[in-house]
């Protein structure tokens, strides 16, 4: 009998970091998963990687020596080539060559990928967008993030990925954002732009729902506190969020007249909390803006696999690169 095969997903990207041992099937074994804290030193940060995976691994009733590879999604502008995270600002990063350290330490081959890239990858593959010729991903969340997967490929630069729909330029006159641009997509539709909206409408009396769930203390203003303090009644925060949601949806119909994409996933918190509210006014906007024969035939879906897209999509990659 051969070696069996196991692959691990990790996700690097937002405020924690996860590890998913996968069988040859793709059905998760075992799982492990700790906060991500940046600027702590690049070593401590890799200490704290390799513990998450290790316990991952451990809990499969697995060692290293039985891993076929690792798959990783990572913020930040990467050399997919190498595999080295060019820049990470949230974990104080700047050209870490991941993916030989991985090697090194675990004793198997790895992949690094964008993590944006990955979770599409995954939707791609296991959830919301299988069988798409070309699948668009558009992740609204504490960030803005973009993807693209063309006939079953990651779309990327030639050294780099690229789909930074977040730094689209939209209205010069509008606010700062990362880094450091006015106006960008991700400046006026993120979660942390709407919470600040949202926040000032606290603050001028508007909102009593939001008032009482989390005052105008931006960190306090979740996905899910707007989406409760919308149920509540608060019809100014409703109106804030579906004016953001038309805003992506414009930058998304040039993106649909460009690509005609024939499956559009929309996923992260934001996504996740306002379903139906997102799907609808994307939808009509992009029907609205996008040309009709590109629009008509384009379904809009609501991501299905959640935290674990990322891990998924990571250990998919992995696997597909080894074939």
């Amino acid at each position: 009998m051969g070696k069996a095969t196991y692959w691990v997903g990790f996700d690097l990207g937002g405020t924690k970091m996860m590890a998913t041992v996968f069988d040859a099937n793709f059905k998760a074994v075992a799982s492990d998963r700790r906060k991500t804290k940046g600027n702590l030193g690049l070593e401590s940060v890799l200490e704290r990687i390799y513990k998450t995976i290790d316990e991952a691994v451990s809990k499969a009733g697995l060692t290293n020596k039985q891993l076929s590879g690792i798959g990783v999604g990572c913020p930040g502008p990467l050399n997919l080539d190498k595999g080295i995270v060019l820049e990470a600002p949230n974990l104080g990063w700047t050209n870490v060559p991941l993916k030989t350290r991985l090697e090194k330490r675990f004793g198997c081959p790895a992949l690094i990928a964008n993590d944006v890239d990955a979770g599409t990858y995954g939707e791609y593959k296991f959830g919301a967008g299988k069988k798409a010729r070309c699948l668009l991903g558009v992740f609204p969340g504490t960030g803005l993030g973009g993807a693209c997967i063309y006939e079953g490929k990651v779309f990327r630069g030639r050294t780099g990925s690229c789909m930074e729909i977040g730094h689209f330029p939209v209205d010069a006159r509008g606010p700062v954002g990362a880094p450091g641009r006015c106006g960008s997509l991700e400046s006026m539709t993120s979660r942390l732009a709407i919470s600040a909206q949202a926040a000032q409408a606290v603050y001028r009396g508007q909102a009593p729902a939001l008032q009482h769930l989390a005052g105008t203390r931006l960190e306090n203003i979740k996905s899910g506190t707007l989406a409760l303090a919308i149920e509540q009644g608060d019809t100014i925060v409703e109106e804030i969020v579906r004016h953001s949601a038309r805003i992506l949806g414009t930058t998304i119909a040039g993106v649909v007249n460009i690509l005609a994409p024939d499956i559009l996933v929309l996923g992260g918190g934001l996504v996740e909390s306002l379903p139906q509210l997102y799907l609808e006014e994307v939808r009509a906007t992009v029907d609205h803006e996008a040309l009709p024969a590109y629009a008509k035939p384009l379904r809009v879906v609501a991501a299905k696999l959640g935290d674990n897209a990322g891990v998924m999509g990571a250990a998919a990659l992995i696997a597909d690169a080894a074939q």
